[in-house]
């Protein structure tokens, strides 16, 4: 054997015994990521008339990132301020959690001026919840299951299941009308055990786009307090559904006044835009300020080893619009600009279908709300318009509307219509 030959047999072999001998040479490679791997799809694609419907984040009707004008604000002046960069509170701020709740259930609620809710603030909605399951799996004296729509937000079973809940579906969805499957949903809601968990979107529901109407509301929170359930509320989307902060937090306003304790996660990535600054709260009301006091010393003892205490920046941002007068109103009308864009590009998505010549009912594209619309369109339809036309969602035929413009609509339609019809 030559030396050459002979060195490479070692070193073979060397590496075959430094992989026997890691620790992590049985770490399986994981499945990527749903919504990543759209976007790296798209991002390879080279055809200049490509659409990536897959992001969830705002985009303006250039397809450009949106930063609003009242955070710009904001920024500038919490900079003259120059402020510390301290520890916040393992709590968050104070300041910013009460704004938080303020904004969930209305100014001069009997909640806050009872001190009946323990808020904490959270990295984000992610992170609100995450906190909310810990709590809910150490102290929830009932069953430590908690029921979720079917589909729901992907992030949901993971964060509950890594809490330790065990989880379980209920009707949601009607793929046959592309809407709210309420006579599915009151069904099963009324078989599921008593002093279980709901989650429940209060919103601008994720990725459907569907949302219980006023009086299904009120019916579906009649039957989960029949049954005695606790209702778990996600609000990611107050303001950016509709374009109204108080038609947004209906639900949670809803269930608050027919006596239900709650628990809410709430995000501010959408509504403010602050994605990257991970600012969201955490709440649970009680039915005592001696309660909420106590629940509100648990929340702090599981954060403890979470995180240790949360990022103060956007918090900063979230207090600085909220608690003034001038850039409050401001936000009031940005937030109202952007639900609006989303509004008018589901309207001329649906006419645009029309003009095609398309024979399939699209009226749930603006029965629909929010950031996403679940279009109808099977997987195998999903796959040719990736293919045929550079128009990248996922397999669910779920499209983010924020990334549909007044430059790409008509493409888009006609891409749908061929795939459709």
């Amino acid at each position: 054997m030559s030396f050459k030959a002979g060195l490479i047999k070692y070193n073979t072999f060397n590496q075959v015994c430094k992989r026997s001998n890691s620790f992590w040479a049985n770490v399986a490679m994981g499945p990527p990521d749903a919504i990543l791997g759209v976007t790296e799809a798209f991002k390879r694609d080279t055809n200049p008339k490509k659409v990536n419907l897959g992001v969830g984040a705002y985009r303006d009707d250039n397809g450009k990132p949106y930063v609003l004008s009242c955070v710009r604000k904001a920024e500038k002046r919490l900079l003259e301020k120059s402020l510390d960069k301290e520890y916040l509170p393992i709590s968050g701020t104070a300041d910013f959690c009460k704004h938080s709740i303020n904004l969930a259930l209305g100014d001069n609620n009997p909640v806050v001026s009872n001190g009946l809710n323990a808020t904490v603030q959270g990295i984000s909605g992610t992170g609100s919840l995450r906190i909310g399951a810990a709590f809910l799996k150490s102290f929830f004296p009932g069953n430590k299951t908690v029921y979720i729509p079917i589909p729901t937000w992907g992030n949901h079973t993971p964060i509950f299941k890594h809490s330790g809940l065990d989880v379980k579906t209920y009707t949601f969805y009607d793929p046959k009308t592309c809407g709210f499957d309420f006579k599915g949903a009151m069904d099963d809601i009324s078989k599921i055990p008593e002093k279980s968990i709901i989650l429940l979107h209060a919103c601008a529901h994720n990725p459907t786009g569907v949302d219980p109407n006023p009086q299904q509301w009120a019916e579906l929170s009649q039957l989960i307090k029949k049954r005695n359930l606790f209702p778990y509320l996600d609000m990611a989307y107050q303001g950016f559904a509709s374009g109204n902060i108080d038609k947004d937090a209906f639900a949670v306003r809803l269930f608050v006044k027919d006596g239900h304790q709650i628990g809410l996660a709430q995000s501010f990535a959408k509504n403010m835009g602050l994605y990257g600054e991970r600012a969201g709260a955490f709440t649970i009301t009680t039915a005592s300020k001696d309660e909420a006091d106590k629940v509100l010393s648990q929340l702090k003892i599981l954060v403890r080893p979470m995180y240790s205490n949360p990022p103060m920046n956007g918090a900063r941002i979230v207090t600085e619009i909220l608690s003034d007068k001038e850039l409050r109103a401001e936000w009031l009308q940005e937030v109202k600009v952007m639900a609006d864009r989303i509004i008018s590009v589901r309207a001329k998505l649906r006419e645009n279908l029309k003009k095609e010549g398309s024979s399939l009912n699209w009226q749930h594209i603006t029965d629909q709300i929010g950031m996403f619309c679940f279009t109808g369109m099977k997987p195998q339809q999903v796959e040719k318009i990736t293919k045929d036309f550079s128009v990248y969602l996922t397999k669910d035929g779920r499209i983010s509307m924020a990334g549909v413009t007044s430059k790409n609509v008509e493409y888009l339609a006609h891409a749908m219509h061929t795939v459709t019809k």
